[in-house]
Formats: C-alpha cells, structure tokens, sequence
C-alpha cells in the first residue's frame, strides 16, 4: 500500500514539474514578444520623430525660402478676365487698393475687432494656433464636413502674399511654413498691419482704407464707429457674402455675431454692442458705372457657389473665365436701364428700381443680366437676392400650366368667372364677372376669379409642386389660394421668373440657368467646364404649347401689348398692389415673356415701397421696357417661330348691330372708381365690352367682357391720371361685335388734385 503512495507521489510530482515547465516556456515567449513589441515602437517612435523633425526642419527651410522669394508679392498671376459667349473680353477683375496704413494709425478697436474676430489667440501663438486646428479638426469630425478652419492671421497673410490659389494638404502646409517664418522676422503689430493692408473686402477691393473709403466714405480710419469697424471685421468670412451694399441683412447679422464676440472678449460693453448692432448700413458710393459689371458680379457668384472660388481667388488667380453672356442683348439691358424715361419719376431722390434676366431657353445659358439701375461693382442685385410679389404672372405657374398638365382641362375650357368666396378668400375682378370665361381669355384678360379657381380644383398642393419644379422657391405658408394671384410669403425674383417661363419657352423642358462655361487657370489649362444641363421633362409639350397660344393672346390683345416687337412674343404681366386701404396704387409690376429665341423677365417698384412710394403706373410699364430690350436682344438670334401654334384667326366680319350711343361717366374721388353708362343697344341677350386707353398707352384694351347690364364701375382706374373710354356692343350667338360708341375722357382727380389743378389754371 505504502509503495503504491509513493508512486501515485511520484506521478504527481511529474506532472506538476511538467506544468512548471510548460508556464516557464510560456513566460519566456510573451517575454520575447514583448522586448520585440517594445523595440518595433522604440524603432517607430525614433523614425517618427526624425521625420517629424525633418518635416519640421523642410517646413523652416521651405517657409524662409519662399517668404524671401514672395515677400513683396500681392498677387501670384496677375488679374482675371472674363469673355463673353463670342470670346470677346468683357472686363478685367481689376483690383482697387490704397496706399497702406501704418500700424500707429490704425484705431485700436478696429484691430481688436479683426482680432476677437479671426483669431483670439493672434498675440499668444507664433503664427500656427496648435489649439485652434484641433478644435476646428474635431468639429469637422463630428460635422461630418469642413465646418470650421484653424488659420490664424498670419497664416490668412501667407496666403494673401503668395500662395497659389488650389486647395491641397501641401499647399495648407506651406501655408503654415510661411506664418512660421512671418512671425520669426516680424512683429505682431507689423503683420496685423500687413494683413489689414492685403485682405480682400469685396469685389476688386483690398485693403482697410479702401474699404474704409469703399463702404462709408472715410479715409481717415479713426473717423469710422462702433459698428462700422465691426462691419468691415464681418467681411473675410465671406467678403462677397457678408458685402454690406450687396447683402445689408447678412452683413448687419454677421455684424452682430462680430459685436457679441468682441463684448465676449472684454473688449466693448454689452451696451456698446448694443446699440451698434440696431444701425442699418444706408451709405451709397459715389462710383462711375462700367460695363457689364451685374453681369461681372454675378459670374463671380457663380463661381464660388459651384467650384468653390472666393472673390479672391478669382481677382488675383490669373483665370480666364468664359460666359454665356451675349453683349449685344446685355448692352440692350444697360442703355435701357439707363433711361429714365422707361422709369415712373418718384416723387423725390428715391427711385423707382428694376431688374431684368434673360435666358437663352435651349441652353439654360444667361445671356444678360442686371440688378438695378445705375447697378455698380458689388452692389445689391435685385435680380437674385430681392424677392417681390409676383402677382399675376404667377397664373399660369400655379393655376393655369398645372391644370392643363392634370389631363382634366384645355384651353378651352370653360371657367368659373362668378363672384365668389373660397371659404374666408373672397378675391374678387377687376374687369367684372360672367357665368363662366375659357381658359385662354381669363389669361388674355387676367381675371382673379378663373384662376383661384381652378386652383381651388386641382389642389394648392398640385400648383406648388408644378411652381417649385419649375424653380421657384416656396414655402410653406405660400400653399393657400391666395397663391393664385402671386401671394407668396417671400415673393420670387426676376431669375427665378426667367428661368420658370423658359420652360413654356422650350417645350417643357427645363434646363438650369447657368453663366459661366469654362474656366482656364493662368496656363491655359481647363480646370473647371459646364456644358449646361441636360434639362428635365416638367410639362407635356401640349402644355407647353397651349400655354404658348394663350399667352400670346395676352401680347396680341391682353395686357401685355406694350411688350409686342417684330418676333413672335408670348407672356404675362403681374401687378402687386399697393395694399393700403384706400391707395389705389401699386407696390410691384412685372412682365414675363418669350419669343421663340430667348426668356426674359422684368420687374420694377420702389425698394422700401410706403404710401409716399408706389406705383401709379401698372404693368404696361414693365412690357414697354420688356419689349425695347427684347428687340434688341433678338437681333443676335436668327427668327424662329413657335410650334404648334394655331394659325392667324380669318378677318372678323363687319358687324351687324347698331353702335353704343350715350355714353357717359365721372371719377368718384372719394370711392377712387370711374362710373359708366350708356344707352341699350336693340336686340336680344346682347353683351357689352368696355376699352380703355391710360394716356401714355398707344391702344385702347379691353378692360370688360361679357356684360349685360348697361352701366359698370372701373375699380382699377388710378388717381392723377387721364383715361379715354369706349363701349361695343357683342351678340355672343353670331360672335358680332357693333363699331365703338363715342370715346369718353375721364381725368381721374380727386378733391386734393382738383384744387391743385384749379391753383395752377389760377396762378396761369
């Protein structure tokens, strides 16, 4: 038994030699694999640091070499120039600069306010802000995106002085070498005061003084407030975006994000930035006007929404930039524009404003532009940052295109013209109502009735989706009825307008507006191209050509004849009006129209419109204008004619009833309408169309259609002017319209104006 113990002892004790002996090797092994981990990242670490110092050691060597090599340099290839669809230069981004401002004369809040604005940190770093970079790399991280950059002054001063204008790591990297190198030779006041002289504020504008000069007027810096230093420290965030004559909003509320920065940093009070974020920006430079410059500006635009080159990069890189624009069509805009007569005259220094775009329908391409009158170098463009109501000439984008479009309607389709409400909406006729109207001559006549209704039938979903496939912008509380009539919470512009019709234009096929073809760097090579878009289907070529026909109805004999010119010509005015009770004037006037070869749209009204502001005239003004542009423009193209349109209408018969006899009228100040009457003409279930002529119109147009009555009153007629009358008689069974009754002028002078008027005839 005892020998049996002490061989299980024996076994035993083998067994656990061989488990130490087996833990023992194990040891050995992680402890080898361990000292080859620990030598492999001894080995990384030392080669890391080599190459961190060789970096290093390139970046010194490189930043050193380059700042000698470029410190007087502004600009690394010159100017840009931008040609025109031909290949002929249209302009030179030429930059504006002053001579530099020493340090000592620069206000110190002006300083502090670039300083609390672009980098905080500016006196403590030595020209790369390590903290800086890393919170901007985790916020694009967590962004998902490039929300935030690190560059500090100095690195934004490397740049300006010599850097190409590619974005690439190696090019950031030698942006940092040349900061490195600026802070070792210069001191901090030296390299705020040559970064305050070389940034861009805009445009062709560099340098503090110039901006300075360029904004407010003011050469001398110490001259400038509160909140115009805190303006002008807005601006290299976005100087195109953030431009205070271009975008005074943007610019006041970027303002305000400087201002609260500096009261953060202990440099003003909370009550200082205050009272200098509530001043609105009302300074207008005195500036010779150049040529094509709205078209200029725009082109700038354009470049940095789709290729992501600033101002800066486009003044001083070097680039040929080729366009759409045709010169023949842009200068037609600007020698118009340029007209006062096309304008209304305001009763004081306050213009009446406008802008137009037109568009070449078959290729998206922008032929001609502007943003107002007396448009100047970054100045605010009303063709694409204001936004009006549109008014009628919203019709066919909202009621009449979509409803055709639904299969459940034509152009002769008889609408509802009776005077109604839509729940709480009750709009109501200018020109009276009958049982029912057809599609084609409530748009000829521009009737409120037929088109809220109808919008009413397809459904205001249907008409915003139809008007946003089309690119115009809406929103939510646009989808109503009021739409119909052009009741848009924000309003839309002429581009917009422009580019929705050239979809009527070109047979339902919307193609995107675009200006800029081809960018060349400074060697010659393409380095950006847009051959246009290939256009997307919104309509059926039916619609397209239905809308066509109708509205050329609305030149040939509607409310659009002031636009008629030598080519083919289909639109529709709009008109906004005053919306004060009483006032029987306008706010906005439109016309939207095209021949077969180009889009165009025009708008005209006051910029702050008030009761002191508005227009007398109505949209015939915007068509004259319309068409004395228009035929100009057209002469570039070779004629071309609509499709599927109907033929002349056969000559109209003389008619067989007896003429309108009697007629008579007065203008009631008080109630600001002109009342008619006349005798009845024989015969059985005979209507009566009235005419009117405005003074400065050449023709008569039909203002009311199908009346039966013998008398009607004119709630469109303006006070102050002149008015000249007719009525027929219309026997709608054998489409027989009688001769014109007597023609009746009427002045439409209220008490005010007839005494007014009796003063003058008495001092005479």
């Amino acid at each position: 038994m005892a020998g049996k113990d002490n061989e299980m002892s024996r076994i035993h004790r083998n067994k656990d030699d061989g488990k130490a002996s087996g833990k023992s090797k194990s040891k050995k092994k992680k402890k080898g694999r361990g000292k080859r981990i620990a030598w492999a990242l001894f080995f990384t670490a030392v080669i890391a640091i080599f190459c961190a110092l060789g970096g290093y050691l390139f970046i010194l060597i490189s930043g050193e070499k380059l700042l000698e090599q470029n410190g007087d340099k502004l600009t690394a290839y010159g100017t840009s120039k931008v040609y025109d669809r031909q290949g002929n230069i249209m302009g030179e981004l030429s930059i504006q600069k002053s001579d530099p401002v020493d340090f000592d004369d620069i206000p110190p809040l002006l300083v502090d306010a670039f300083i609390a604005t672009e980098d905080k940190r500016f006196f403590e770093h030595n020209g790369v802000d390590v903290w800086s970079i890393g919170r901007a790399a985790v916020k694009d991280i967590m962004a998902r995106s490039m929300v935030e950059g690190g560059s500090t002054i100095t690195q934004q001063l490397a740049k300006n002085i010599f850097l190409t204008r590619d974005k690439t790591f190696f090019r950031k990297a030698t942006e940092m070498s040349i900061a490195l190198a600026l802070e070792r030779q210069h001191t901090k006041q030296e390299i705020i005061e040559m970064y305050l002289n070389r940034i861009n504020f805009g445009g062709q504008y560099y340098g503090i003084k110039t901006a300075s000069i360029r904004y407010f007027g003011k050469s001398d810096l110490n001259d400038l407030e509160l909140w115009e230093m805190a303006t002008l420290a807005a601006m290299p965030k976005g100087p195109s975006r953030y431009n205070p004559l271009r975008n005074p909003d943007l610019s006041k509320e970027r303002r305000a994000v400087v201002l609260t920065l500096m009261e953060q940093q202990g440099y003003i009070t909370a009550d200082e930035a205050s009272k200098a974020k509530e001043v609105d920006y009302d300074y207008t430079p005195p500036e010779r006007q150049q040529k094509y410059m709205a078209f200029i500006d725009y082109v700038m635009e354009e470049a940095e929404e789709m290729w992501g080159l600033t101002e800066d990069d486009l003044n001083i890189g070097g680039y040929q930039i080729y366009t759409t624009m045709d010169a023949n069509a842009q200068k037609a805009v600007e020698d118009e524009f340029n007209d006062p007569s096309n304008f209304e005259e305001s009763p004081d220094d306050v213009p009446v404003q406008g802008s137009m775009v037109i568009i070449n329908q078959e290729t998206g391409g922008i032929v001609a532009l502007t943003g107002g009158r007396e448009y100047m170098r970054g100045g605010f463009n009303r063709a694409t940052d204001s936004r009006r109501q549109p008014g009628s000439a919203l019709k066919p984008i909202v009621s009449f295109a979509p409803a055709l479009e639904s299969g459940n309607f034509s152009k002769d389709s008889r609408l509802s013209n009776q005077k109604q409400c839509f729940g709480d909406y009750c709009p109501g006729n200018l020109h009276g109502y009958s049982e029912t109207i057809s599609m084609s001559d409530a748009i000829q006549r521009s009737e409120n009735i037929p088109a809220v209704w109808l919008l009413n039938q397809i459904g205001v979903k249907t008409g915003v989706n139809f008007a946003q496939s089309l690119g115009i912008r809406m929103t939510q509380e646009d989808a109503n009825l009021s739409l119909a009539l052009g009741g848009m919470n924000t309003g839309t512009n002429t581009f917009e307008m422009a580019q929705a019709f050239s979809a009527f234009a070109n047979g339902g096929q919307l193609k995107e507006a675009y200006a800029i073809k081809q960018i060349k760097d400074n060697n010659g090579k393409v380095v950006h191209e847009n051959k246009g878009s290939k256009g997307k289907k919104v309509m059926e070529p039916t619609t397209a050509a239905q809308m066509t026909e109708m509205m050329q109805r609305v030149v040939q004999d509607g409310t659009g004849k002031n636009a008629r010119i030598s080519r083919p010509v289909a639109g529709k005015t709009g008109t906004t009006q005053s919306g004060y009770k009483g006032v029987s004037s306008n706010r906005d006037v439109w016309f939207v129209g095209y021949t077969p070869e180009l889009t165009a749209a025009v708008w005209m009204g006051y910029d702050t419109p008030d009761r002191e502001h508005l227009l007398k005239r109505s949209s015939s003004i915007s068509a004259a204008l319309w068409g004395k542009v228009m035929e100009k423009a057209v002469q570039s193209y070779d004629p071309k004619s609509f499709p599927n349109t109907n033929a002349a209408p056969p000559p109209v018969e003389e008619p067989a009833l007896s003429a309108v006899t009697g007629l008579t009228g007065s203008y009631d100040g008080e109630m600001q309408k002109v009342s008619l009457s006349w005798n009845p003409v024989p015969g059985d279930n005979i209507q009566y169309r009235v005419y009117r002529k405005e003074s400065s119109q050449a023709d008569f147009g039909r203002i009311l259609d199908a009346l039966n009555g013998t008398s009607i009153d004119d709630m469109s007629a303006m006070e102050g002017l002149n008015y000249e009358y007719y009525v027929t008689a219309y026997n709608p069974a054998t489409n027989e319209e009688s001769d014109r009754s007597n023609v009746l002028s009427i002045a439409a002078l209220g008490e005010d104006c007839r005494r007014k008027r009796w003063s003058r005839i008495q001092a005479t």
